[in-house]
């Protein structure tokens, strides 16, 4: 039985390599990542640490938990082109790209140290938590069907969801937010943007009554923009005793409908 040995291939991309057996090229993808491959053995994927994986052992594999693997690189992750469901927190990564991961529905990639993070092509998206990083940004325009982000404890200094119409729930406390615009998410039900740094919150959304979760505390809000018809159940139900702000919110008595201010520490 002959031996396998790699061979160059000038139309190859750079993460895959060929290896012959007999008269056949067999595909292979580069992890160079230990763990990470250790990992995919651990998984049945693969059988030697040599930093390649078949890449007909990985491309319809649907659901991979790498999570407390010690994985600093994911390279390798694109090869995953039937994946569906991706775990791969608490490891120590900086970055993660799945932008050739199409099929993707679902990634958690909390608790690593993640300053980049790429999904902005992943249309089939619908579960994101990044939880627990070092994001200072994150574009997700191109997550079109998102239905869950949870971004929180992160260092976002902006995030716009004006594409992300099917929100349900956003989970962005805990960054360095000043403002944040979320008009066009007709469909929320949860939201939590605390501990941030405020000044501006757009509602104009109509979902007022809808929200079952609503934590705007621990921001410097000067005004919250709601809807005309939303203004008075708004005024009265968003208080420093329900947890949803820290100050009581008054009328503009402006023609500008639909402003709430938050009312003078003299009043």
């Amino acid at each position: 039985m002959n031996e396998f040995y790699k061979t160059t291939c000038a139309s190859c991309d750079t993460a895959q390599i060929f290896f012959i057996y007999g008269d056949s090229p067999i595909a292979t993808t580069y992890v160079p990542d230990d763990n990470f491959e250790q990992a995919l053995i651990d998984l049945g994927y693969d059988n030697v640490l040599d930093n390649y994986v078949v890449t007909d052992s990985i491309n319809s594999v649907t659901f991979l938990d790498v999570r407390n693997d010690s994985i600093s690189d994911l390279t390798g992750i694109e090869a995953f082109t039937a994946l569906d469901t991706l775990w791969c927190g608490i490891n120590q990564l900086d970055s993660l790209d799945v932008s050739s991961n199409t099929a993707l529905t679902s990634l958690s990639c909390g608790l690593n140290q993640l300053t980049s993070l790429t999904v902005g092509s992943n249309t089939a998206l619908i579960y994101l938590d990044c939880h627990l990083n070092q994001l200072t940004s994150l574009d997700v325009s191109g997550a079109t069907n998102l239905i869950t982000l949870s971004c929180r404890d992160n260092d976002l200094t902006e995030l716009d969801v004006s594409s992300n119409t099917a929100l349900t729930l956003l989970n962005g406390y805990g960054n360095q937010l000043t403002s944040l615009d979320l008009s066009n998410n007709t469909a929320l039900t949860y939201l939590t943007c605390n501990n941030n740094q405020l000044t501006y919150l757009n509602m104009k959304n109509g979902v007022s009554e809808e929200l079952t979760t609503f934590n705007a505390t621990n921001n410097s809000l000067v005004c919250i923009e709601v809807n005309a018809e939303d203004v008075d159940y708004a005024a009265e139900t968003w208080t420093s005793d329900r947890g949803n702000i820290d100050c009581l919110l008054y009328t503009s008595p402006s023609p500008r409908d639909g402003l709430l201010y938050r009312m003078p520490s003299s009043a």
